[in-house]
């Protein structure tokens, strides 16, 4: 069936269709827990009952969303073994350690606290328990750390050695660990989690409200969720601007594959809005630019030269047309959450944010978009290093284990099956959770059977985001 197929391609579509399904539930987990964190707190801080209803509500999602994200996880760990042998060998040295840091720091944490959050508010009491929630919260945040060094490693290397075996060894644990790219991308990604999340609560505020627009925790969480978009979607434009800046810095051929600039421009590049690029005759067709403006976003000046694909051997080009179009989905996303915040804003100045239909229909639209949008940026970033695992070091097809095509292709339909068959059931549960209104009285997740039948038991302290 996968004869005269590439091995290697098929390795990659597998790990980037095992990686597109569990990127989006660590993104949730994030800000959920961060989110279920201040709810807490405003609880704790105000006596309000409508607080510790919507803690109830969302703990039950997050305990789903989490199970989820460790099933879907653990996948991710063993393809290093199975697909990806050269690569684990090559720069295992640096990497394995990253990975164990995080087992040690994150998996620890949240193994700790997992289970007094989940079941344990009237076991521990309130203030034990916010303790509990807040180490959650922080454990995820720095499980986002660590992977995130060890992803960001690879696009930009540092502080490394080779040995005399051909494996890539830290010389300083510091630049390994900060390497360049590490804190855009670091701030990136969390801000996107955030974001996620804002989203999802809004959109499920905004489905209540439009049946009833009196019920005070949809009133609450939408206008939070609002908040959210309000606040952070400009900050992550600017994030992004400055992670886009060290990426020309860093990883040039990657820019000019996100900016379609097949061709240098000597005196000033256009900015492609849209168009086909064909990389096999190296050209943007059909394109609709603005002159200039590429390079007064990315050298701030309209007259600054831009050096394209021209300038680089073929073999080294990424796969164009994809990472200029994830490129774009990801960027015009973001500039839908920042007028959804915007659009919020002006609701709530008029006194109409929970009257305003349309804007209640829009929150709707925009639910899924945060997951898009983090999938569209992850594109972005994986394809765009191509054809390199560590960028400019070690290329894809050194990094992959010498498998024969069927028996990756045969794993790649089995991975297929089992995914849509088990994570569609768990959306399906969550979507009906969801389409209850929160509560008086809402209680959490020790009183709710199907959470524990979806495998959150409080020793089920595995990490989500580790993973990753």
């Amino acid at each position: 069936m996968f004869q005269g197929v590439d091995a290697v391609v098929l390795a990659r579509a597998q790990f980037a269709f095992t990686m597109s399904f569990h990127i989006v539930f660590p993104a949730f987990t994030i800000g959920l827990a961060s989110y279920l964190a201040v709810l807490e707190a405003l609880w704790l801080w105000s006596g309000r009952e409508v607080f510790i209803n919507l803690f109830n509500y969302w703990l039950k999602i997050f305990a789903v969303v989490f199970g989820m994200g460790v099933v879907s996880g653990i996948v991710m760990s063993y393809q290093f073994g199975t697909n990806w042998a050269a690569f684990s060998d090559k720069a295992g040295p640096v990497i394995g350690p990253l990975m164990a840091y995080e087992v040690l720091t994150a998996f620890f944490l949240e193994a700790g606290f997992l289970g007094v959050m989940l079941f344990g508010l009237k076991r521990v009491g309130p203030r034990l328990h916010f303790l509990a929630t807040l180490m959650v919260a922080i454990g995820t945040l720095i499980s986002a750390f660590w992977i995130l060094s060890a992803n960001s490693w690879m696009q930009t290397p540092a502080g490394y050695a080779v040995n005399a075996d051909g494996q890539f060894v830290a010389a300083d644990w510091l630049k390994v660990i900060f390497n360049p790219s590490f804190p855009y991308r670091l701030v990136h990604m969390v801000l996107a989690a955030y974001l996620t999340t804002a989203l999802v609560v809004g959109a499920v505020g905004a489905f209540h409200l439009l049946r009833d627009q009196h019920l005070a925790g949809p009133r609450v969480m939408f206008s939070m969720a609002m908040w959210m978009a309000t606040l952070v979607a400009p900050i992550q434009i600017l994030a992004g601007d400055q992670h886009g800046l060290n990426t020309l810095e860093h990883q040039p051929v990657k820019i000019m594959a996100m900016e379609g600039h097949f061709q240098s421009h000597k005196d000033g590049a256009p900015l492609y809005l849209f168009g086909l690029p064909d990389q096999a005759e190296g050209q943007v067709k059909y394109a609709i630019e603005i002159p200039k403006l590429g390079s007064l976003i990315l050298k701030h000046s309209l007259d600054a030269p831009m050096a394209g694909l021209d300038t680089v051997p073929r073999e080294n080009w990424p796969p164009v047309p994809i990472t200029f179009w994830s490129f774009r989905v990801m960027v015009g996303l973001g500039f839908l959450i920042m007028g959804l915040g915007l659009f919020s804003l002006w609701a709530r100045w008029r006194g109409a944010l929970y009257q305003f239909r349309l804007l209640h229909m829009f929150a709707m639209a925009m639910g899924p978009a945060g997951f898009v949008a983090v999938l569209a940026g992850w594109i972005t970033t994986e394809t765009g290093r191509q054809p390199f695992t560590v960028y400019g070091l070690l290329r894809t097809a050194e990094s992959a284990s010498p498998l024969a095509a069927p028996a990756v292709g045969s794993s790649l339909i089995a991975f297929v099956i089992v995914y849509f068959a088990v994570f569609a059931t768990g959306v399906i549960y969550l979507l009906r959770l969801m389409a209850s209104p929160p509560h008086p009285g809402e209680q959490g997740p020790s009183h709710d059977a199907p959470a524990r039948a979806a495998g959150i038991t409080p020793a089920a302290g595995v990490v989500a985001e580790g993973s990753a």
